[in-house]
This record gives structure tokens, sequence and C-alpha cells, in this order.
């Protein structure tokens, strides 16, 4: 077989294999949400306390923030009883705001695929019922936490599903609440399923274009984390959510980014990621993402193998971990390790 031949067939194989959920045979095509939330155009046209409000499409997170802090609480809550699907999502928006805001959002969506997200004690730091929905839930006291983390999952994840019972270690909300028990009160652990996941296993998973678009919207989402008075936080990206780290780390205030169960963050270097984040990578011994081929061809598979020593990313202890997604599961030497990086106790 030619050099062509070869890369073909490493492709064909990449396609085959890269997702966050082993075991499926096809993926469906996914139309990335991105953009401002629902209920845009009717905010744009509105005003409070006579002042018109920030365009949620091209106001900086900064500048939302400056917005809320010159209104009174009246006003505030003149604007989540009226714009609750925009106030929820507004990253700078103050926190406790966002959080009322989405269950109202929530409510109003009448779905009750996403009923479960409005009981009064979950903290929903944005939802967007759009597609298969996307949601952000903080574990911890985000306003007062001396850490931050922020766990972006992998692919057949969305707001319906990133908390199913079946997965309490495992799943999106699972591996938040773990990890936040592990690192203690003074850390907040956001489950971040803020972007269009691959669905199975297909041409999204081995491509990066659902990637890329998440990562805007991650940038984005931090940057409204720092515009509040948050701690800078640590990235933990999943499988193809290690993919949304790597391409939004750059344009994020990250001190950390760790990676699990990657496929390739579409760089041939730690240094290639361009950002100032220290970058930690692990893998279980019968991860069978350790099967996918490290290549990229024609925009296809995600590049070097992020736990390769050449790659030059220092190295989570996960010899104890089971499978593809057990690296958040209580008891486990990755858990320890993640707890000390979020907490930033780790060198």
């Amino acid at each position: 077989m030619g050099r062509l031949g070869r890369a073909l067939a490493t492709a064909a194989l990449a396609v085959a294999v890269v997702a966050g959920t082993a075991g499926w045979a096809s993926g469906d095509g996914q139309e990335a949400v991105t953009g401002p939330p629902p209920g845009t155009a009717e905010w744009r046209a509105a005003t409070v306390s006579g002042q018109r409000l920030p365009d949620p499409a091209t106001a900086s997170a900064y500048e939302v923030a400056r917005f809320f802090a010159g209104l009174d609480e009246a006003a505030r809550q003149e604007l989540v009883w009226l714009h609750p699907q925009v106030v929820g999502n507004l990253d700078g928006a103050p926190v406790a705001l966002r959080y009322e805001a989405n269950r109202l959002a929530v409510l109003a969506s009448g779905q009750p695929r996403f009923a479960a997200l409005a009981s009064p004690q979950r903290q929903i730091l944005a939802f967007d019922p759009r597609g298969r929905g996307q949601v952000a839930e903080v574990f911890g006291d985000l306003g007062r936490a001396a850490h931050v983390a922020v766990v972006v999952p992998g692919s057949d994840s969305d707001a319906a599903s990133y908390d199913a019972p079946r997965a309490p270690y495992t799943g999106p909300a699972g591996m938040a609440r773990s990890l936040q028990r592990a690192a203690g009160a003074d850390t907040a652990v956001v489950a971040w399923t803020g972007y269009t996941t691959p669905v199975g296993v297909g041409w999204d998973a081995a491509g990066g274009r659902l990637a890329e678009a998440g990562a805007v919207r991650l940038a984005r989402f931090t940057q409204g984390l720092d515009a509040v008075g948050a701690p800078d936080p640590v990235l933990f990206g999943h499988s193809y959510g290690s993919v949304v780290v790597a391409l939004a780390a750059r344009n994020t205030d990250a001190t950390d980014m760790v990676v699990f169960g990657s496929p390739g963050l579409r760089a041939g270097t730690a240094a290639g990621l361009h950002t100032r984040a220290r970058v930690w990578a692990a893998r279980g011994p019968s991860d069978w993402i350790a099967d996918v081929p490290n290549v990229e061809f024609a925009g296809l598979g995600h590049g070097a193998d992020p736990v390769s020593a050449g790659f030059g990313a220092r190295r989570v202890p996960a010899d104890d971990v089971r499978g593809h997604t057990g690296y958040l599961v209580p008891g486990t030497r990755s858990l320890a390790a993640f707890a000390a990086i979020a907490k930033g106790e780790a060198r």
C-alpha cells in the first residue's frame, strides 16, 4: 500500500473509533448551536431605567458586569422576570441572578426532559433549550470559592442526559460533583455542557468543527467568570471535550488544563497549544482511546498523543482507572491528583 493509501486507511480507522462513547457504529451530523441565546431580539428592543441593554452578541463580559453593577435590585429583578433566557446565559451577569433566571427559563421551556434542572437546589449557570440542549451547573459556592474548575465533557452529552443517574461519577455532572467533593468546600466546580457535542462515533467526533464552535463558547464563558471576580479556573477536558479545551485555552486565563481519555489536542506538542496554562494529561490502562490512531489527515483525527513523552504534558497517575470514563470515580489516584490540581497544590 502506498503512502496515500496508508494515510486514507488510517483516517478511516480514526473515524471508526474517535468519540466520547465507545461501541457506537455511527454518529449523526450535528448542527452547532452558536450565537446569542433565544430572546435576544426582545432584549435588544428593551430598556431598563432608561438605559439600553448590552447586546449579547457584541458586549464583552466585562461590559455586562459593569452594566449590572449600575442597576438597583428592582431593575435587576425586572430583567430576570422579563428576559430570563438572556439573563441566564449572559456572561458577566451576577451569578445569583443567572441561577434565578435559568430556573425560570427551564420552567418556561415546558419540556419535561429539562424539568429536573428547575429544582431550587440546583445552581444552573447557563441553559439553552435549542437543539439537544446545553447547560452549565455549579457545584459548590462560586461566589466564595478560592478555586474554580470547569469540566468539559465529550460526545453524547447534552442538557437532558448530562446528569443521568446511571452515570453518578462518569457523566458530566457526576464528574464535576465528584471533583468538587474531593477538592473540598473552598473549590467550586462547573459541569460545562455548553456546546453541541458529537453523537456516537462518526465524522463529527473525528473532526474539529464542533470543537472549534465549542471553544469560542468556552472562552467566553471563562471571561464571564473573570468578570464577576471568580478565581482563574482549571479546565478539565474529557475525551472530545479535551479538544474543546485545547482550542479554547489560549483565549482563557486558565492556570492549568487537564485532559483525560483524550484522542489528541490538534497540536503536535504542549507548546503548540500556545497557552500559559500548565498542561496535564491522563490515560488509564484499559481506556479504549489508546487504540485511536494519533493522526490528523484531511481534517480528520486529532493529532499527537498527549500522554506521550514527546508531547510534553505533565502526566497524571491513572493506573487504577477503569475504562474510558472512570477517571473521577472516588478512590482513584486520578481523582486525588485532579483535586490537587484544581486547588493549585500539584507541582
